[in-house]
């Protein structure tokens, strides 16, 4: 475990100096090729630097934050786009404390706020927040899940995948909100909403445009959808240019998806990702384009969509995006994590106490 939090360190580390290099490169550098090819280097180091670490919780979360959400927001800021372009700063530049802040991590200023969508997103709770009783509610349900797992020998395997979705969305939350919290009190920022309680979704679209893995959605955006919708409207019009940067979005998803997969478990990939969220995005432009086709017509109330939906989801992620995670012995692997942790939390304990 030593050894993991000193790669931990160094990697991060890095991450900083090259993140220094960007801002200040960006000052003398013009937006375009010219900037893009000056990043390059630091996007291609971004996605080795994963590799050097190997536990569940270290090397996944950091995969996440550097090889897709900080490369994805420094190909917009090779443009002057996105959260790292002076423009969508509220002054005329943005310093290099905050320029680091918002490349590393999910976190947004609130003035930027301006989007219906994005309004929409924080609609749960007073400026995306949830009440502390909501993660305290979610923290006790985790903790109660991992006494389970002690008897999971006595359990139906289907009931222990339904535990490990619900155990990978809990985990999740909690710990971006443990990061919410710092980044309220050393930058006056706020990390975007994670979740917007995905088992509440009525429909595809819900659960993919507004509920869940939000942040993500919010990069894909401006990369992959609006890209994609310029291109499309031109061949096919308003109405229908949607589909394809729909299905865009989805297959950059399935290519990140198998690249953070592959960081947790160094194993080949299976494509069982890839056909997780192919489908899904198939399943998704089948449902816009019946939407189009019955609006104001024909709709199905939220009692049977709500229910259909939560069931798409749960088997299509037990037939696909589960297998291999268990196949790299991710909950075995997190399990161990969670004793070493226990055991280091347990020796700091005995060691303070002596001292008193």
């Amino acid at each position: 475990m030593g050894g993991e939090i000193k790669n931990f360190v160094e990697v991060w580390l890095l991450v900083f100096i090259s993140l220094c290099y960007c801002y200040y490169g960006g000052k003398f550098i013009p937006k375009g090729t010219l900037r893009l090819l000056s990043i390059l280097p630091i996007v291609s180091l971004f996605l080795y630097l994963p590799l050097k670490l190997h536990s569940m919780h270290l090397g996944g979360i950091t995969s996440f934050f550097i090889a897709w959400l900080a490369n994805f927001k420094l190909l917009l800021f090779a443009f002057d786009k996105g959260p790292l372009s002076s423009s969508s700063s509220s002054s005329s530049s943005i310093s290099l404390f905050r320029f680091i802040a918002l490349a590393c991590f999910p976190i947004k200023v609130h003035q930027d706020l301006s989007h219906k969508n994005e309004k929409k997103i924080d609609q749960p709770t007073k400026k995306g927040h949830k009440s502390p009783i909501n993660y305290a509610t979610k923290g006790l349900l985790l903790a109660l899940m991992l006494r389970i797992y002690d008897y999971s020998h006595y359990l139906h395997p289907k009931f222990i995948l339904v535990l490990y979705c619900f155990h990978i969305y809990f985990l999740l939350e909690i710990m971006l909100a443990i990061v919410a919290a710092l980044a309220r009190t050393l930058l006056s920022m706020d990390l975007e909403p994670q979740f917007n309680e995905p088992y509440l979704s009525t429909s595809l679209q819900d659960f993919w445009g507004y509920r869940w893995n939000i942040m993500v959605t919010r990069i894909l955006r401006p990369t992959v959808y609006v890209p994609v919708l310029n291109y499309s409207t031109r061949i096919l019009g308003r109405k229908w240019a949607p589909l394809p940067a729909v299905f865009s979005t989805f297959i950059v998803s399935a290519i990140m998806h198998e690249l953070i997969f592959y960081y947790l478990g160094r194993v080949r990939p299976t494509w069982e990702i890839t056909g997780f969220f192919l489908l899904h995005g198939l399943c998704l432009v089948i449902e816009i384009v019946l939407k189009k086709a019955f609006t104001g017509k024909f709709q199905l109330p939220r009692a049977v969509t709500g229910p259909l939906t939560f069931a798409f989801v749960f088997v299509t992620a037990f037939w696909l995006f589960l297998p291999p995670l268990l196949r790299c012995q991710a909950d075995q692997r997190a399990f161990d994590e969670y004793a070493a942790i226990g055991a280091f939390l347990k020796d700091v304990g005995v060691r303070f106490r002596r001292l008193q």
